[in-house]
Formats: structure tokens, sequence, C-alpha cells
């Protein structure tokens, strides 16, 4: 089967959700719904590694591809999450340029990048691949994806999204919000520009939304993926379980 990178490039268009560790009855949940993805958050999740390999390999025993968001500037986590045979990134508060050029140092291997080389992680099969196959897979198929969170981050998109090898990005609206002041540009607006500037670019483009009508528009809007708050999709639902008439 492609990969995800591949299927997102030659113009899919594809669902994931959003979660958080530990939660590996709704990884499989997700599979058995058939999503395209899974997107785990060890950004504001738990980041411990045995917990994540146990996701990522039950996500692959279903032949569900799982993407990492990472911590900010974490090229050790980079390292080892693609390791355990994570197929994509998602790296928060890319700002600059170099920012996204740390990104992609970190997740490519050479001659794009400077990840450190191992074929006996999970991700080369505990060895079983040959050297050259393994480093020319993972550059042609590692999804690397960047998120723009801040008014810097939006005043420099164009810069950003021109970056190599970066993939594409998901506005965090959140940080946005909170970081944009009375004198920046309109939240709305400011993801508009973001998003103008990867329809020019090419790049791909990652929403995040919490029901499926806000992806169906997402997706008719122009997102290549859309991926949904889990949490925030089951509280909704929770509360909504909570308070029937009695």
């Amino acid at each position: 089967m492609p990969s995800l990178r591949a299927r997102a490039l030659a113009g899919e268009k594809l669902i994931g959700a959003l979660l958080r560790m530990p939660s590996e009855e709704l990884v499989e949940m997700l599979a058995v719904a058939e999503f395209d993805f899974v997107l785990i958050d060890c950004e504001h999740g738990p980041a411990d590694l045995v917990a994540l390999r146990q996701h990522i390999t039950l996500a692959q025993v279903h032949g569900v591809p799982v993407i990492v968001r990472v911590g900010e500037g974490d090229r050790g986590q980079i390292l080892r999450v693609l390791d355990q045979g994570a197929e994509g990134i998602l790296a928060p508060h890319l700002d600059t340029a170099a920012d996204a050029a740390a990104l992609v140092d970190a997740a490519m291997y050479p001659p794009v990048g400077n990840r450190g080389f191992a074929t006996y992680s999970r991700a080369g099969r505990f060895g079983l691949v040959a050297p050259r196959d393994h480093r020319d897979w993972w550059l042609e198929n590692t999804l690397v994806l960047g998120m723009i969170e801040s008014p810097g981050g939006v005043a420099s998109v164009d810069s950003i999204v021109s970056t190599t090898r970066l993939d594409g990005i998901m506005v965090g609206p959140a940080d946005l919000a909170a970081s944009s002041g009375p004198d920046d540009q309109p939240v709305p607006e400011a993801i508009a520009a973001v998003h103008s500037a990867l329809a020019r670019a090419g790049s791909l483009r990652m929403d995040i939304v919490g029901t499926r009508d806000a992806a169906s528009a997402a997706f008719s809007d122009g997102a290549d993926l859309v991926v949904y708050n889990l949490a925030s999709s089951l509280m909704a639902h929770l509360r909504g379980l909570a308070t029937p008439e009695r």
C-alpha cells in the first residue's frame, strides 16, 4: 500500500484523529472505524516512548499509519518516534524558516537532513532491510509537517513553506488566538493567509476540527488532511449523553 505521504501528494483526502496517550483501545477503534491515519500527541500528551511504541505497533497491525506531534524543538524525540515506525512528524511552533529547516534536518536522513541512521529499529524491521533500501524508503516517504501558531509564523509563512522537503502545515488555532494581540491580524484572517500561502506553494494543508460537518467543510475549502480533536469530540458527545430529557 502507498505511504501516507504518497497518498496525500497524489491528491487523496485523508481523515485522521488526534489523540493523547495512553489510549491503545482508541487507536484500535479508530483503525476498525477505517480512519486513514492516527495522530498521536506527544506535545501536550505524555511522551512515554514505550507506550508510544505500543500505540504505533497496534496501529500498524491494522494497516493504519501514525503521525506523531512531537515536543517543540525536540530532535531526539523526532529520531526515536521515526525509528519506532511512525510515518510522519508534526512539529509545533514554526515561527521562522530556520525553524522549518531545523525540523527537516532532524526528520530526514542524509543527504537531505542529519537524522541518525539505524536499520535495527522497528522502522528497519530490526535490521532485515538493506541499508540503502531503508534510507531510500524513508527519504521518499517520511511525511514532514509543521504548525504555525503565532503572528510571527503567519508573517513568515511564505519563507516557511518554501523550505525544501517540508510537506505541509497545520495552523494551531488555539495557540494562534492566545498569542495574538489587538494589533495583530484577526485570527480568521491570519488562518486564511496561511491557507492561501499553502495553496500558492502547492504544500499540503492539514486542518483540525471537532465535528463531521466541520471536516466536510475543511475538505471543501482545500484541506488535504483533516484531523479530529478527539478529546473535544468525545467530550461533546459525552456531555450530550449525560444530559438526556428526564
